[in-house]
């Protein structure tokens, strides 16, 4: 059974979105790596041993993972468009990392993930897990 949007499939729809090219996986695991990073010294700080609690750092990461996903796929940033030059690539993804951590605090909002949405969680991860970004995406868009 094919998923169809409006006579479209959505393998055709996320296609259009993201440039099948090996410089864009490497752009998604940067992505991955500088999210991991960001909560990792997060739950450091906050006294958590990333390898004797990795469930717990796991339950802190897959709300922020799956936000970014969701903005950086719907929205076209593992294109070659998406980082034809370092203020491109900082321009997309400052903006969608904001809604990406809205989606996380949204997430941590239920019972399904641990935490809670917390406006001053939300501006931390915002400015902590943006410059991560921002600085290897503008690193990716000269090196990739």
């Amino acid at each position: 059974m094919e998923l169809r949007d409006g006579g479209m499939s959505v393998s055709s729809s996320v296609g259009r979105r993201v440039d099948p090219e090996l410089s864009m996986v490497l752009l998604a695991l940067g992505d991955v790596l500088a999210v991991t990073i960001f909560v990792g010294i997060g739950e450091i700080t906050h006294g958590v041993d990333p390898i004797a609690q990795p469930g717990r750092v796991a339950g802190t990461l897959a709300p922020f993972l799956i936000g970014l996903a969701v903005v950086t796929l719907g929205g076209g940033l593992y294109t070659r468009d998406a980082i034809r030059s370092p203020g491109r690539a900082v321009s997309l993804i400052v903006p969608a990392w904001i809604v990406a951590v809205v989606v996380a605090q949204l997430l941590r909002a239920t019972a399904v993930f641990p935490g809670n949405a917390a406006i001053t969680f939300a501006i931390v991860s915002a400015i902590v897990g943006g410059v991560l970004l921002l600085v290897w995406r503008a690193i990716a868009s000269v090196v990739l």
